[in-house]
């Protein structure tokens, strides 16, 4: 089992700056994709960025320029720096380790742009 937990999320003016954090609760990113969605009201999930065993990344092109996915393999931790943040970046943002055997998320974390 992997838990893993975010934080960082909150409010934030149109053009700001958040850092989102999810914490692992062992050493992972060895054997899992590290992966950020998000959700909207009213929308389904959808991937935003990921990074994997080999660091490769994957931005979705709606945050391609603005986001970058980092980790900490020291600290088992995986971020999402967010810059020109936009009312559309708005949603609810998940965490998630992902292998062919197992999937895990967190509990997600409120992400509001807004003036």
């Amino acid at each position: 089992q992997v838990q893993l937990v975010e934080s960082g999320g909150g409010l934030v003016q149109p053009g700001g700056s958040l850092r989102l954090s999810c914490a692992a609760s062992r050493s992972i990113f060895s054997i899992y994709s590290m992966r950020w969605y998000r959700q909207a009201p009213g929308k389904q999930r959808e991937l935003v960025a990921s990074v994997s065993q080999t660091d490769t990344t994957y931005y979705a092109d709606s945050v391609k320029g603005r986001f970058t996915i980092s980790r900490d393999n020291a600290k088992n931790m995986v971020y999402l720096q967010m810059n020109s943040l936009k009312p559309e970046d708005t949603a609810v943002y998940y965490c998630n380790a992902w292998s062919q055997s197992a999937n895990y998320w967190g509990q997600g974390t409120q992400v509001t742009v807004s003036s």
